[in-house]
């Protein structure tokens, strides 16, 4: 048995497979409830189904007025399969109330409590047994489902070939594999005598009222799957156009003087009865066409933007009517060249990554080989974009060659990150409130104007306090933030107080060691 594609049909095969597992445990109240609980759920698949059908059939009914002529047997295949899916519905209603009927004790009421709605026997084993076994009715359910199966996909076989669709031997085929409603074999590897014993013997009643709303299911499935592959159909193989634009494709739209510019002309159109009898013309000079396609091509002597006029003339296959339809395109002419350049500034950077663009007019990315030298350089990347890192001051080289291009050299210079700002907070010197001052919790190296992503570290700095009058009161502080030492000085902070911070050193990106920076001197105010 084949895993069908459709989530929905999934779903409900293993709901079913959940179903054949309750039966064989003993059939408990939980268990009955479970049989019904599932019916009731395949119910609403089944009208959720209904409702796509009929809009499949409005639609197919819509699309195949274009043609009433050609597609109308397309139409009348549908009704009929809708018309057998019905009668297949109304058989397995009849056939399920005939099972009640034979127990003669009919369903609970609607308002009860513990069963509404719900056959009064629904434990009865023997009714089942008896009528779908050793009644034929069961064999005569089995010869349906074949014989409905076959109806359908002999109404589809009846349309190959027909004109305007893509409806052969192969479409059929596919569409066969979408046909749910058949008889599943799996009774062949049990001790059962037949499918109809395998499916109905001693199952309750409860059981057969989701095995039997599972075969509708599996109809209404097959309709949809026939409605669709109809739907499809119409204008499957037909050509319907009422514009044509002219189409240029270039091998290149820049070339290099000297260089033939080449390029293929058609028409933007999918069907040979569009190009039988096209004419292309390009400046007024005729071009041999081949399937639709015309080659063009010119010499190229100077520089700069070229352009050509195409006239293309055909029959439009909708109107019949012979048009010609123009176009102007534009392509152009340039000579080898080639720049190299830092894409943020004209130096490198010891410490950070540095970004470069490698743009070589008229040759490909694939051909340039670049390479580099001087102040450590190291290259990564490819085609026009790379990354440069350095690791000594001095001049770095950029080697570009390749593609027919003159070996060229770029000299940069390698030098280490400026040095950065000492700051408190935003301010690197001069009058700060007394909160303000306090507030702060140490010393900021800050790189202002740096385009890199690049940090710098404060290592250390002497902060010295002077009040008014008195002696001046020194601290070696280590690292950004302030010391247990300098904390205590900064809290003193009051209007007329000096501080200054001096021997500021701090270390950033390519930095062996630390380098002194600015110092700063701020009056409490």
């Amino acid at each position: 048995m084949s895993i069908p594609k459709e989530p929905r049909q999934l779903m409900i095969n293993l709901m079913y497979l959940v179903l054949t597992a309750l039966l064989a445990l003993n059939v408990s109240a939980e268990i009955i409830n479970a049989f019904f609980l599932i019916d009731k759920g395949i119910a609403g698949s089944n009208a959720v189904i209904d409702d796509s059908n009929t809009f499949a059939m409005t639609v197919l009914g819509k699309n195949a007025e274009q043609d009433r002529e050609k597609y109308q047997p397309l139409v009348d295949a549908a009704k009929e399969v809708q018309t057998i899916s019905k009668e297949f519905t109304k058989y397995i209603d009849d056939t399920r109330e005939g099972l009640i009927d034979a127990t003669g004790q009919g369903y609970f009421p609607e308002d009860d409590k513990k069963h509404p709605g719900q056959p009064k026997a629904y434990k009865n084993k023997d009714v089942t047994t008896r009528i779908l076994v050793n009644d034929g009715k069961g064999t005569e359910m089995r010869e349906r489902i074949l014989g409905d199966r076959e109806k359908i996909l002999e109404l589809v076989r009846s349309l190959s070939g027909t004109e305007g669709t893509a409806i052969n031997d192969t479409t059929i085929a596919e569409l066969e594999k979408s046909i749910t409603l058949n008889i599943s074999n799996d009774w062949e590897n049990s001790k059962k005598k037949s499918w109809e014993e395998f499916t109905f013997n001693h199952m309750p009643v409860a059981s057969i009222f989701p095995i039997f709303r599972k075969f509708q299911n599996d109809m209404k499935s097959s309709e949809a799957a026939v409605l669709n592959f109809l739907v499809n159909q119409v204008g499957a193989e037909s050509f319907k156009v009422d514009a044509f634009i002219p189409i240029s494709s270039a091998k290149k739209s820049y070339i290099i003087a000297g260089e033939p510019y080449e390029s293929e002309i058609t028409i933007g159109a999918s069907s040979k009865s569009v190009y039988e009898n096209m004419i292309v013309k390009v400046n007024g000079s005729s071009l041999d066409v081949e399937d639709g396609v015309a080659k063009y091509s010119a010499s190229t002597s100077g520089t700069g933007v070229k352009s050509y006029n195409v006239d293309i003339t055909l029959t439009n296959p909708t109107t019949g009517k012979t048009e010609t339809y123009s176009k102007e395109f534009e392509y152009e002419v340039g000579r080898r060249s080639v720049t190299v350049a830092a894409d943020k500034m004209n130096v490198f950077y010891i410490g950070v990554d540095n970004p470069v663009s490698v743009v070589a007019a008229g040759i490909s990315s694939n051909d340039l080989r670049v390479s580099g030298n001087g102040a450590g350089l190291k290259l990564k990347g490819r085609g026009n974009k790379y990354t440069a890192t350095v690791s000594t001051p001095g001049e770095a080289r950029i080697n570009v060659s390749g593609g027919g291009l003159k070996a060229s050299s770029f000299l940069f210079r390698a030098k280490r990150i400026p040095d950065p700002m000492a700051k408190l907070g935003k301010s690197s010197g001069g009058p700060m409130g007394n909160g303000e001052f306090k507030a702060q919790g140490g010393v900021l190296a800050i790189l202002d104007g740096f385009d890199f992503d690049a940090r710098c570290n404060i290592q250390g700095f002497n902060l010295t306090y002077v009040a008014k009058r008195q002696d001046p009161v020194p601290v070696i502080n280590k690292g950004p933030r302030f010391s247990a030492q300098a904390k205590r000085l900064v809290s003193r902070a009051k209007p007329g107080d000096i501080y200054y911070f001096d021997n500021v050193r701090a270390r950033c990106p390519g930095d062996k060691a630390g380098r002194k920076i600015n110092a700063m001197v701020f009056t409490i105010k």
